[in-house]
């Protein structure tokens, strides 16, 4: 891979990363656990309010997954194995990269499984 493509990526994953990283901070306040007064809430707007909170971990817990690939792909990058499939150790199509620049594996060994 060039080295214009590989900067453009570890922009690209950086920006990201910081993206996520700020939602998730924006978004911490919202797991936090609900308040349970009946004399404050009433039963069906604390249901709500459980909800929207596990929504809320849900959310957070996919983001801190995707931060964590996010890092993974700029370490690829810093070794020098950005764009190489994990499976068959081929280079990631760049197109597949642009998609998803955090992928690890090579359509062909996606679809195989």
């Amino acid at each position: 891979m060039r080295n214009r493509d590989l900067n453009k990526f570890e922009r690209q994953l950086t920006a990201l990363k910081a993206a996520l990283e700020l939602t998730q901070d924006e978004y911490d306040e919202a797991g936090k656990t609900v308040e349970l007064d009946q004399t404050r809430v009433g039963r069906v707007s604390r249901m709500d309010a459980m909800q929207t909170q596990q929504m809320a971990l849900e959310q957070s817990r996919r983001r801190l997954q995707q931060i964590q690939k996010v890092e993974g792909a700029l370490r690829r990058i810093e070794v020098g194995e950005y764009g190489c499939c994990f499976v068959c150790g081929e280079p990631i199509n760049l197109h597949r990269l642009e998609a998803d620049p955090t992928s690890t594996r090579c359509v062909e060994c996606v679809e195989q499984g």
